[in-house]
């Protein structure tokens, strides 16, 4: 199979899963989830929410809030190395007039680099709560015709590998600072 026919078949299949045209409940539970994984939205949370929080929340929301804006890098990357136009289509304007490449998806990575980093530092019932809401998120960007499938799953891959290097890169920051100092945050 050649590039060009997995690019159609690609193409085909996320527009067979859009509902952006279509008024009713599919499509605005598709807004839903395709605005909660919006990064401003997350980094102003996890701001607020840090200001509230014990030291245990503090360690997580941290985390997470380096991890997106570590993520943003990448993603950017890698989407003006690849280009790719995101899908024909009337929602999303703020995504299309911001940022017209799709690939990879950054709601995709964003989400679940999220759930990623809540399976390793929040409480599990928080970690399975990401990680329905992390499929619903990519799934979402598709149904509002912003992604093709491939974004969310090339995005989804991205957000999980980054989480894991991001995760590395803090315990050897935690390692190193308690041998430089003696002092252990947890």
């Amino acid at each position: 199979m050649s590039l060009r026919s997995l690019l159609e078949l690609d193409a085909r299949l996320s527009s067979q899963m859009r509902v952006a045209e279509k008024p009713g409940f599919l499509r605005n539970l598709a807004i839903f989830f395709a605005h909660s994984g919006d990064s401003w939205f997350w980094a102003l949370a996890l701001i607020v929410a840090w200001f509230f929080s014990n030291s245990i929340w503090r360690r997580w929301e941290t985390v997470e809030f380096f991890g997106i804006a570590g993520l943003a890098a990448v993603v950017l990357a890698v989407k003006f190395l690849v280009r790719r136009k995101r899908p024909e289509g009337e929602w999303g304007g703020i995504y299309r007039n911001t940022d017209p490449h799709s690939f990879p998806s950054g709601h995709a990575a964003r989400a679940f680099l999220i759930a990623t980093l809540g399976t390793v530092l929040a409480p599990p019932w928080l970690a399975a709560t990401l990680w329905v809401w992390a499929p619903l998120v990519a799934l979402s960007r598709v149904a509002m015709g912003v992604h093709y499938l491939s974004d969310i799953i090339a995005g989804a891959i991205l957000g999980v590998i980054v989480a894991l290097l991001g995760l590395q890169f803090y315990q050897f920051l935690i390692d190193w600072f308690a041998g430089l100092t003696g002092f252990h945050f947890w």
